[in-house]
């Protein structure tokens, strides 16, 4: 469960991250033909909640597994 506040409201939300490592890498998993946007804004957003500094989007669907990391850095995080 993760606390989340908004504009005031704090409420608790269960997240589906796929692997968390020691509070500062997030991992999204996929398997599919094509990544699209709104692959990234999800591990952005989920970045953004946790305060989580650095971010692997990986699709195992590539035929190299280089190919198919994307990287994402969250500016100003606390880390």
């Amino acid at each position: 469960m993760v606390i989340i506040e908004y504009k005031g409201i704090t409420f608790e939300e269960s997240l589906r991250f796929d692997v968390l490592v020691e509070d500062c890498l997030g991992l999204e998993l996929k398997c599919t033909h094509e990544v699209l946007p709104i692959h990234k804004a999800q591990l952005l957003s989920y970045m953004k909640l946790l305060n989580v500094p650095v971010g692997l989007l990986i699709n195992f669907h590539e035929m190299k597994l280089v190919e198919g990391i994307d990287r994402l850095i969250l500016p100003g995080a606390n880390r």
